[in-house]
């Protein structure tokens, strides 16, 4: 059977918070009474609801991970990362005070990049556990790739990326996208990644021309360092209270317009990233623009504020619903031929997410 889809209505979110509240609350209490173990329940739990709200053309999703799968995740890169590391730093820290500090050295280099590697790795098997939790249709997605050739990939792309001045960002970014979906699939349909980097370029230059206005600003505002800025003498005819107030707002400035520029460059770039991607004969969209997540984000911040920070327990629904929201998906799909997913599937869940605290997107 084929469905033609069309992409304001192929996405729907239809939980709401009161609902979700008793889950919320029951996860922060168990979590605190199980000194954070119960997290990994929680997460499941959280998992489960949100998906089950979730409905993608003409069916519910469903979450088939359990907390007990993140649970043995967790404690597999605890035995297998977590005590060579460790065995790294001691060993590092015993070579120095036995004057090998050049050894020392070495392994902490070794210890950086090993960790390095690990959180790319941890960003495809993180996504690729998530597709092959994620049911529709009694069908799952997944990947046969085991991702640690993606940490090769992430690593010399992230240098390359920050080489030159970080010009090549948008393209270290992009490039990574592009790799990591290509090798994903849904059913027996693989996606299909295109995006491109050159669209994010202005913006992204955005965030050398803020320095610069900062570098002109400080300069009116070198009096109050003796009138003197890389040895030109400059005047200024404001009191030096004024000018340390005006230094002052201008520097927090500065960071505050870095991170809402950081913002609309990844509006732009998450809808370059899913505006080029493909299902079969599916094409998705997002069409969430900045000022959509400025309010998420200014919205967060009041909601966290305004309840002491208790309100942080909504954030994750806060942001499932603005992701699923703005998803769209237009064209056809052949739901007779989309079949079983024959991609393995993971007995173990986000462990190296955990470890590394980086998500899928």
């Amino acid at each position: 059977m084929t469905d033609d889809v069309d992409a304001q209505a192929s996405f729907a979110f239809e939980g709401n918070w009161r609902a979700y509240a008793p889950i919320a609350f029951t996860n922060l209490l168990l979590t605190i009474v199980t000194l954070g173990i119960y997290r990994f329940w929680a997460t499941a739990r959280t998992r489960r609801y949100l998906w089950a709200n979730t409905r993608f053309i003409d069916d519910w999703l469903e979450w088939t991970g359990t907390g007990k799968e993140l649970f043995l995740g967790f404690l597999m890169v605890l035995v297998l990362i977590g005590l060579p590391f460790l065995f790294l730093q001691f060993g590092a820290q015993a070579l120095i005070l036995q004057g090998h500090a050049a050894l020392a050295g070495v392994l902490t280099i070794v210890a950086a990049f090993i960790i390095f590697y690990f959180s790319g790795v941890a960003r495809f098997r993180a996504l690729r556990y998530r597709l092959s939790r994620t049911w529709w249709h009694g069908i799952r997605g997944g990947s046969d790739d085991a991702g640690w050739g993606y940490g090769v990939h992430y690593m010399w792309r992230t240098l390359l990326g920050y080489l030159p001045l970080g010009l090549l960002i948008p393209w270290s970014m992009m490039s990574l996208w592009n790799r990591r979906m290509n090798r994903m699939s849904f059913g027996s349909e693989p996606f299909v990644a295109h995006g491109r980097a050159r669209p994010l370029i202005g913006r992204f230059l955005l965030f050398y021309l803020a320095p610069i206005l900062f570098v002109v600003l400080a300069v009116a505002m070198a009096g109050t360092y003796g009138g003197h800025l890389a040895g030109v003498r400059v005047t200024s005819s404001f009191p030096p209270f004024l000018r340390v107030i005006a230094f002052l707002v201008i520097f927090v400035g500065v960071y505050v317009l870095l991170g809402l520029i950081a913002l609309a460059y990844y509006a732009a770039f998450l809808r370059e990233a899913i505006d080029n991607l493909t299902l079969g004969g599916l094409q998705f969209s997002f069409e969430a623009n900045t000022d959509d997540w400025l309010a998420l984000f200014f919205g967060d911040v009041a909601l966290v504020i305004g309840t002491l920070g208790i309100g942080a327990i909504f954030l994750e629904y806060r942001h499932w619903k603005f992701f699923i929201t703005h998803m769209g998906a237009a064209g056809e799909i052949y739901t007779d031929q989309l079949t079983q997913s024959q991609t393995r599937t993971d007995r173990h869940g986000e462990g190296l997410l955990d470890a590394f605290d980086v998500g899928a997107f």
